[in-house]
């Protein structure tokens, strides 16, 4: 599928990807392709979710934008610059916090604003105000042991969030959480892009999380093609996470997303070679 084409009056993207193709070699020395001939944009304060089946590559797409594996072959660029190796102009919230577990709340948080060579004073200012945005003022001593899933993700995207990258990248942040948890720190991410209009790319298998929380939503195939890119018109700024779920835009673009993943599914398992 080709990358929407923007217009004359739209402003520059943010994310540009075009002909994305990521390969892995097999230990018997055979290629997989991973990602295969991605294009697509993300305009700048864009909330855009990625999903698809386990395997489609949405992973290694995070992966590659933030710089931590190459690109095959394509063209990547964010902020107008070419993806080369990992920047600052780009962070990434993992599944998993990855907290370290000897530092406390607040040294999580300073960790990049090290990197970045911030002065101790300044990077604890930073770090401070950061953790309250994400509603954990008053923690900053807790090492991560005494921390709750949610708490320890709220961590992980303060520190993110503390370098003020250009482009945030998510990968199933709150996959792991309960319900309650999960669907509390959905309400604070919507509350936090809409404060900061971030540009967020957020990895999801979760439909409903991609319709709630996004304004389009990128639908990648098992072979890591991009199948489908659905809008999601959905008023945020006014209406609470209750409200939107309640919309029968939020149901009739769940069901789209899905229709297109169940027919997807069916094309790949009509194509399989029998054992």
């Amino acid at each position: 599928m080709a990358a929407e084409t923007l217009r004359s009056t739209d402003p520059e993207p943010m994310v540009r990807v075009r002909d994305l193709v990521k390969e892995f070699a097999t230990p018997d020395g055979g290629i997989v392709r991973a990602l295969d001939g991605l294009s697509f944009d993300v305009r700048p304060g864009e909330f855009v979710a990625v999903t698809g089946q386990s395997g489609c590559g949405k992973t290694t797409l995070l992966r590659v934008l933030l710089g931590l594996v190459p690109a095959t072959s394509g063209r990547l660029e964010v902020a107008g610059r070419p993806v080369e190796g990992c920047a600052h102009q780009r962070a990434m919230v993992f599944q998993n916090a990855e907290l370290l577990p000897w530092r406390s709340a607040l040294g999580n948080v300073e960790m990049g604003l090290e990197t970045k060579g911030v002065p101790r004073d300044e990077r604890r200012r930073i770090a401070r105000r950061t953790l309250d945005m994400v509603g954990l003022a008053g923690v900053e001593t807790r090492r991560p042991d005494q921390l709750s899933g949610g708490m320890k993700q709220r961590v992980g995207l303060a520190r993110a969030l503390a370098v003020d990258p250009d482009l945030l990248l998510m990968d199933e942040p709150f996959g792991a959480l309960d319900a309650h948890t999960k669907e509390t720190l959905q309400a604070e991410l919507i509350r936090l892009h809409e404060e900061m209009r971030k540009t967020i790319l957020f990895v999801t298998h979760d439909l409903d999380e991609a319709v709630l929380l996004s304004d389009r939503v990128l639908v990648l195939s098992p072979v890591g093609r991009l199948a489908e890119i659905v809008a999601i018109p959905i008023p945020r700024r006014r209406l609470d996470p209750e409200r939107i779920r309640a919309t029968p835009l939020f149901a009739e673009k769940r069901y789209l997303i899905w229709q297109t993943m169940k027919r997807l599914e069916d094309e790949a398992r009509a194509t399989r070679v029998p054992a």
